[in-house]
């Protein structure tokens, strides 16, 4: 059984799903599927997961909680900060030389992360009874 469960204004809803958003929405609906589309590859959402649970961390503490080579960090980290999930920052540390690189959730990130697939972990009960097909309507 298909239900509409969309968002839509004076219930009506929209021919163009980009009719969804705001008039002076800061992101296209391109940009916000990119969001979703990257935040879906488990490596990338576990970065963004320790980055939002866990702050901001470096390149180094990343590699050590997550078990992987710096090359495939380093790729994965670029795809999150390319659409807009994860900030890079970096500064310099008092007495070092050289910059350090520090990555942080954008409340992009945050959002995504944390209304999105944490969200639907999170209701898995609420949709086994709601798609449950041996109940009745």
């Amino acid at each position: 059984m298909a239900t509409n469960h969309g968002h839509a204004v004076d219930n009506q809803v929209p021919e163009d799903p980009a009719d969804l958003l705001p008039e002076d929405s800061v992101l296209t609906l391109d940009e916000y599927l990119a969001m979703h589309a990257a935040v879906g590859h488990r490596t990338r959402y576990e970065i963004l997961y320790r980055l939002v649970h866990g702050g901001e961390m470096s390149p180094k503490e990343l590699e050590a909680v997550l078990d992987i080579d710096d090359s495939t960090l380093h790729y994965h980290l670029n795809k999150l900060v390319e659409v807009g999930l994860v900030e890079k920052r970096q500064q310099t540390e008092r007495g070092q030389d050289g910059l350090y690189t520090y990555y942080r959730a954008t409340v992009f990130g945050e959002v995504t992360l944390t209304e999105g697939v944490d969200e639907l972990i999170r209701g898995e009960q609420d949709f086994e009874a709601l798609y449950d097909s041996s109940s009745e309507a």
